[in-house]
């Protein structure tokens, strides 16, 4: 079926009109709908029977217009907040002359008890019969964005919604507690629990799938009729169809949206509004809320960006935001920034970035306090976000994630250069030595750092222990740093430590990598800093580790640009697909359940992977590399959304990508950030700045040289690493 839809086939009487209110003529249309005009089924009627179509606005009239043996939709006008009315009369006289009804989220039903409205939570749809034939078979999964549902105890449902693990079919079959969604209470009266006409407004997925739905109901209510299949826009989509030539000018089309994003969704904090984020955001839980208003002006770095948008789809298909500031986002945007304006000419582009370097190492908490104090272990520390004493689980003020600091550092270290300015060169020569301080002699930290411990034992206990995690998703990017601050610095343990880490990680691989997700990302994660060591010390070794991890990885990029999805390895533990339909939505997960689902990750994998060869291509010159990236960028120009609807989230980069159905989809059992995400930082972030430093015929290393560190290391570390230390 095509990815463009056509919805219900009516057979209509040619004299009837879209809002007829005389009486039908003596065969009557087939199909008869009672429902606000702008429904979304109606709407999508194929052209031909759309001219032809009759409605009306109450059920009364609806029937009346229907011939006997006809059928009448009535659609659920007050979803999700009000039931669908419908008289005892009508469902009698519907019965009497043979009127096949469609009843969409009823407040009462003949001979069933209607519950109240439930909300959704994990449970998702699942097909449960064979009615939608091979196309549609029994447990494939659908999602209904948002969806409420009204309870009510029937059996033989076609769809039910239910708490199932798989990425399109439910992998361990149906839990014993389901709840119909579709089902025929009688014969000639067919049941929607929920609004199945909301499917364009919702979003609602796999769109296919969907087309595949309505033209099974359809050809039920309607049988012998034609052109049933619908026909319709997905309101959130790919830029590009796949296969579809790209235009010359695809990436800088790609970059522009990307880097506009950021201000047409207001990522950036406005002194108007920060009231929310200060005062509102404290009674949401997890901080996550209502997405700033279109309306609202837009902010200028000053006051940092907000961490983005959460998975969850709503009904009229919005989505909420995750009202947190980090540090990672907030330099990784920094950077991003920087390169966009220098790529796209666009000075506005890099005052943003100066602003957010300005915010971020001066202005914001999660610089100052204690990280201000030479004498505190957590010196020249960033803290993960500013939100202090919010949660006992969520208090990132007093925690410290290497790859979030590493990522941070990397964008800053991009801004100082592409802005040509100094003035926050000690700032990140403290967090590079402070974070050095806390990397062990075998050259890893602890994959989190807390306050207290941190205070307790101090700094040196972290130095001169000999921790290892071979972890790249937690190690990678610092190691990248440190070969970086080598450079720039030339402060000998910034090279022993890097190395020593990459030496003992790849010696590990693959069978005793840690960590969560999957290899794919952790194979993204190691091309930086494999990359960079081939630009401090060029050897064979290091050049056939880059290659070694760059083949395997790629072993599994799809034709399209897209990089696959994989699973844990067997030491990967923290984050397996789940194992069981109970186990969904309760931990973070990868995107797929099977490798053979054809998903790709933005936020953990493609993303990374893409600044990773692009490194590669311009440490090595390796055409294998090169092309690989092209083709990776190729795809990513594709995927990016597009929306007239949601302009909040055109240009965004969802983290889920189905290349095989093309769409916005995948298993979203990642309790944190599921399918649907958009995150400021790791995926919009180092997109655009790749999209910018290709725009530059420049790489991350040249970009960055730029910053001159060398005078601020030598100058702070005899302070923050005395030569005693290393005894």
């Amino acid at each position: 079926m095509s990815a463009a839809w056509c919805l219900v086939g009516l057979a209509v009487c040619a004299a009837a009109s879209a809002d007829a209110t005389a009486a039908p003529a003596r065969r009557g249309p087939a199909l008869v709908f009672c429902c606000r005009e702008d429904n979304d089924l109606y709407r999508a009627l194929a052209p031909g029977l759309r001219r032809r179509a009759v409605r009306f606005d109450s059920p009364r009239e609806a029937l009346a217009a229907s011939p006997d043996g006809g059928a009448v939709l009535l659609l659920a006008d007050g979803y999700p907040d009000r039931l669908t009315t419908v008289e005892p009369a009508i469902y009698d006289e519907a019965r009497r002359r043979g009127v096949r009804l469609f009843v969409e989220y009823p407040g009462a039903l003949p001979g069933l008890a209607v519950g109240e409205p439930r909300q959704a939570r994990f449970e998702r749809a699942v097909v449960a019969s064979d009615a939608f034939g091979p196309a549609l078979p029994r447990l494939s999964i659908l999602m209904m964005h948002g969806c409420r549902f009204a309870p009510i105890d029937a059996r033989g449902a076609d769809i039910v919604m239910a708490r199932v693990a798989g990425f399109d079919r439910a992998v361990y079959g149906l839990p014993e507690r389901t709840w119909p969604i579709l089902f025929e209470a009688r014969p000639g009266l067919l049941v929607a629990t929920s609004a199945l006409s909301r499917f364009v407004t919702g979003r609602y997925a796999p769109a296919a799938a969907w087309g595949r739905v309505w033209e099974a109901v359809l050809d039920r209510l309607d049988p012998g009729g034609s052109a049933h299949a619908p026909q319709w826009r997905p309101a959130v989509r790919p830029t590009c169809v796949p296969g579809a030539a790209l235009p010359a000018d695809a990436e800088r089309r790609a970059l522009r949206r990307g880097v506009d994003w950021f201000r047409r969704a207001r990522m950036l904090v406005h002194p108007a509004w920060r009231k929310v984020y200060d005062e509102d955001a404290k009674g949401w839980p997890d901080r996550v809320g209502p997405a700033p208003s279109l309306d609202w002006p837009v902010g200028d770095g000053s006051l940092g960006v907000l961490e983005g948008f959460d998975s969850a789809i709503s009904a009229d298909g919005s989505q909420r935001v995750r009202w947190w500031r980090r540090n990672d986002c907030t330099g990784e945007l920094a950077g991003a920034m920087a390169l966009a304006g220098r790529a796209l000419r666009d000075r506005s582009l890099g005052a943003v970035a100066g602003n957010l370097g300005d915010f971020l190492y001066t202005r914001s908490i999660l610089s100052l306090g204690r990280r201000a104090d030479p004498a505190d272990p957590a010196y020249g520390l960033i803290g993960w976000n500013d939100v202090a004493r919010y949660h006992a689980d969520m208090d990132g003020y007093g925690v410290y994630y290497g790859d979030d600091s590493a990522r941070s550092m990397l964008g800053m270290m991009a801004a100082a250069a592409v802005l040509r300015t100094g003035r926050w060169d000690e700032r990140l020569a403290r967090c590079l030595l402070a974070n050095l301080r806390l990397t062990s002699r075998r050259g890893f930290q602890p994959n989190r750092i807390d306050e207290a411990p941190l205070q307790r034992a101090g700094w040196r206990a972290y130095f001169r222990s000999d921790t290892v995690s071979l972890a790249p998703h937690y190690q990678a990017y610092l190691w990248a740093c440190f070969l970086w601050a080598y450079q720039h610095g030339g402060f000998e343990p910034f090279l022993s430590r890097a190395r020593a880490g990459i030496s003992a990680t790849m010696a590990a691989y693959p069978e005793r990598w840690t960590g969560p997700s999957d290899m794919q990302m952790a194979r993204a994660r190691m091309l930086l800093p494999l990359a960079w060591l081939v630009r401090v010390d060029d050897t064979p070794e290091h050049r056939a580790w880059l290659r070694r991890m760059a083949d395997d990885m790629l072993a599994r990029q799809d034709a399209c640009g897209a990089i696959r999805e994989d699973l844990p390895g067997p030491a990967m533990a923290e984050a397996p697909a789940p194992a069981s339909n109970e186990a969904y939505g309760t931990g973070e997960a990868p995107l797929v359940h099977s490798v053979n689902d054809p998903c790709a990750d933005l936020l953990y994998t493609n993303n990374f992977a893409l600044l990773g060869l692009h490194e590669a291509a311009a440490a090595t010159g390796d055409a294998v590399y090169r092309d690989a990236e092209e083709r990776l960028t190729r795809f990513l120009c594709r995927a990016q959304a597009r929306s007239e609807s949601r302009p909040e989230l055109d240009g965004a980069w969802f983290r889920a990508f189905d290349f095989g159905r093309w769409e916005f989809w995948a298993s979203s059992a990642d309790v944190g950030w599921g399918a649907w995400c958009v995150e400021s930082g790791w995926t919009q972030t180092w997109i655009t700045a790749v999209l910018a430093m290709r725009r530059l015929h420049t790489c991350l290393w040249d970009a960055a040289s730029g910053a001159g560190l060398r005078h601020a290391i030598e100058t702070q570390r005899p302070a923050m690493i005395p030569d005693g230390a290393f005894l």
